[in-house]
């Protein structure tokens, strides 16, 4: 059994986070990947998010 590489960790954070993964993935990431690396990619995603909503309502006000 491998681990994900960081490579897709990210993706599989990326599916999830916009609503896309698929089952197979899913039950893949579980299996093969670390909760440390999901955590940190979530915490990641979810920074650039609030970064990104934050600038575009700057942008329009």
């Amino acid at each position: 059994m491998s681990k994900l590489t960081i490579t897709q960790v990210f993706k599989s954070v990326l599916a999830a986070f916009i609503g896309v993964q698929s089952e197979k993935n899913r039950k893949e990431a579980f299996e093969k990947g670390s909760l440390s690396a999901y955590i940190i990619a979530g915490l990641i995603f979810t920074m650039l998010f609030v970064v990104t909503i934050i600038f575009i309502v700057t942008a329009v006000i």
